[in-house]
């Protein structure tokens, strides 16, 4: 069997710090790989730029210019990380044998490539890129999102442990991940449910080469929200339970509260009540606000608006859109 076609696709939001060095970096890697026989001539590098406010689509568009081994997918506007990532996969999906999805910030090690590619070989539809330590993260960082990971494995969300979007997958694993029709997208979660053969390949995370990280303290609960209410109905089922034992709780207050009228002890208890009253009312609002995330689902769901426009292709046929 002759060499398969790979495409890297790397999202970007203004990266414009980083981009040709990232191009730079990807190209000569790719281009060894193609030198080794591993992949195919015909492999590419695919940009997707996100809506960025920089230059980040006019370097893309003039990397494409001076070396076909560079595309570029422009969306109409921002979409989100997640949507301009599926953009670049469904895009590639009908080119290549093989894609790898991975950010343009040069944090991912780009030598665990021709592992997964051999991981690839070996059978396997899906590779994790999985990082074996978080020592270039501050300690806040690392105690958050190991709390990431471990709350959503507690809420239902299936995820791979210190893994974010750096993995392959086959193109049939793509046809796949294209059957899952869902607004709100969170991949990490999706991908493992496709169910295919799978393998990991561990790797050291650098510090980013330049610019800002696009994922701070904000964005990262919202992703995790994201996720949570995207994969699992637990958290509605811990409000049955809740709202179960509030309900226990309550007949043995009024239990208690009949042994203090018949014993005359009716001035006593102020500060239970008022304590009562918080915490059944801040249940009770906490609980709307869970139901009301999975309502808002819901709602986009029924919408189905599109998960991305995409405006422009630079492609061997599509340069002009």
């Amino acid at each position: 069997m002759g060499s398969q076609t790979l495409y890297i696709v790397i999202p970007c939001f203004n990266e414009e710090a980083v981009l040709r060095e990232t191009a730079k970096r990807i190209g000569f890697k790719i281009n060894k790989l193609i030198a080794s026989g591993k992949i195919s001539e015909d492999s590419k590098v695919l940009f997707v730029n996100d809506g960025s406010g920089d230059s980040t689509w006019d370097i893309i568009a003039e990397l494409h210019s001076m070396n076909k081994l560079y595309y570029g997918v422009n969306l109409s506007r921002n979409r989100g990380h997640q949507n301009a990532l599926l953009a670049g996969l469904m895009v590639a999906k009908e080119k290549a044998d093989m894609v790898i999805s991975m950010d343009a910030d040069l944090q991912d090690d780009i030598n665990a490539i021709d592992e997964m590619i051999d991981k690839y070989h070996e059978g396997n539809d899906i590779v994790y890129g999985v990082r074996n330590k978080r020592e270039t993260d501050t300690l806040f960082k690392r105690v958050t999102a190991e709390l990431f990971y471990k709350l959503m494995k507690a809420l239902g969300a299936d995820t791979v442990y210190n893994h974010a979007d750096y993995r392959l997958m086959s193109s049939r694993a793509l046809t796949g991940l294209s059957d899952f029709k869902e607004v709100n997208l969170f991949l990490r979660g999706i991908v493992p449910l496709i169910g295919y053969k799978s393998d990991i390949v561990y790797y050291e995370r650098s510090e980013r080469f330049a610019g800002e990280s696009k994922y701070p303290l904000k964005k990262m609960i919202a992703f995790a929200l994201e996720g949570i209410t995207s994969l699992s109905v637990k958290p509605i089922r811990m409000i049955t339970i809740m709202g179960f034992f509030i309900f226990v709780i309550s007949l043995f207050m009024l239990i208690y509260s009949l042994i203090q009228k018949f014993t005359g002890n009716v001035v006593e208890g102020w500060s239970s009540l008022i304590v009562s009253i918080w915490a059944i009312g801040g249940a009770i609002i906490l609980s709307i606000g869970v139901i009301g995330e999975y309502i808002g689902k819901i709602y986009l769901e029924t919408k189905a608006r599109p998960k991305y426009i995409i405006e422009e292709k630079l492609t061997d046929n599509e340069d002009n859109g």
